[in-house]
């Protein structure tokens, strides 16, 4: 018992074992052992101040910061209620570009141009000869 002072128990209220080498947790500034020094092993009740993940709105998937304190379920909260630009329910449609070959009714995700006369086509009608385009140039004929 020469050095009597050296080392602290552990904080943990089921461990309290002496360590000559204890790890102070940088969030509630208790002394732990090498066992009990990580926030999950602890139960540390101020883990969420050290949590760096950015939550994500699940109405318009906007990242929502959140300041070192702050309880990041709250902070989404708020956002959904107050500046949320997420409509639920209401679902953005994906198929928008219309064809304009009269009687097709198809739609497709990409705009498909026509070069000569600037129609919006399906990919069924997207060559000239195939929506009777009216600025056909003469096609050259291959020889043979």
């Amino acid at each position: 018992m020469e050095l009597p002072d050296l080392g602290k128990h552990c904080s943990e209220e089921t461990c309290k074992q002496l360590d000559f080498l204890p790890l102070k947790c940088d969030v509630c500034k208790q002394y732990f052992c090498k066992d009990h020094f990580t926030c999950a092993a602890h139960k540390c009740p101020f883990a969420y101040k050290k949590d760096t993940q950015v939550p994500v709105c699940p109405l318009c998937s906007r990242p929502i910061p959140v300041k070192k304190g702050e309880i990041p379920d709250m902070v989404v909260g708020e956002h959904m209620d107050g500046d949320c630009r997420g409509r639920p329910g209401k679902k953005e449609k994906v198929f928008t570009f219309r064809c304009s070959k009269k009687g097709c009714k198809k739609k497709e995700m990409l705009p498909v141009a026509c070069d000569q006369c600037r129609g919006n086509f399906c990919f069924q009608h997207r060559h000239p000869l195939d929506h009777s385009c009216t600025h056909v140039s003469r096609a050259v004929g291959i020889a043979g």
